[in-house]
């Protein structure tokens, strides 16, 4: 028998976020936040949904994962010819969510999308495994392939390719990093009474906020 899936529900309360105990640099909480899902060994902590829009509004939304967080902002990196990067080079204003079940906490963010620079982008690829590289020359990201051994036969080819030789970055493979205009940090309570606590930029400067659950 099929369950229903409207009762499915979960009382939260493991901690608490108030005004008492909140930092005032969004980027100082975020970390912290951060940290604790590292440590507590949630199941990919740096995972983020990354939603994006055409010039018309029509969402689309994916898991990507977080590769760097400043006061500039969050990055991520991808193929400029996925369907994200012709969403962001229509208009660039995304948004980032972070879901870390394991401590009842989300972080909601907004704000402005654009590529980083070609040099940032050098520096990271350089570090991903040898696979990674491969995979970013072989894989036509979103686009439609007959199947998956013309992937794999791409793979062997760039193998080939870069045998004994640097394999470096693709010119539509690289970095974005989003500026934020809001976080939002979400903490789970008891009877669905959720702490939000809000920073919004305003003239350069960061406002906290309640927000009612």
């Amino acid at each position: 028998m099929k369950r229903n899936i409207a009762n499915i529900r979960k009382e939260y309360g493991q901690q608490e976020f108030d005004e008492a105990n909140i930092i005032s640099n969004p980027f100082e909480q975020f970390e912290v936040w951060l940290q604790d899902a590292i440590k507590r060994d949630v199941l990919e902590p740096t995972a983020m949904t990354l939603a994006t829009s055409t010039f018309e509004g029509k969402p689309s939304a994916r898991v990507v994962l977080l590769k760097s967080v400043s006061e500039d902002g969050f990055g991520f990196f991808t193929n400029y010819e996925s369907r994200k990067a012709k969403n962001i080079l229509q208009n660039p204003y995304g948004a980032l969510v972070f879901y870390w079940a394991e401590l009842e906490r989300q972080v909601r963010i907004e704000g402005k999308i654009q590529k980083v620079s070609e040099k940032d982008s050098d520096t990271y690829f350089k570090t991903r495994p040898e696979g990674s590289k491969i995979g970013a020359w072989a894989s036509p990201q979103s686009q439609v392939v007959p199947n998956r051994r013309y992937l794999e036969d791409l793979m062997v080819d760039f193998k080939e390719e870069f045998r004994d030789k640097p394999i470096k970055r693709p010119k539509n493979w690289g970095g974005y990093i989003l500026s934020p205009t809001l976080i939002e940090f979400w903490q789970g309570r008891k009877n669905r009474l959720h702490d939000r606590m809000q920073y919004r930029l305003d003239n350069g400067i960061w406002t906290i906020e309640r927000l009612a659950p």
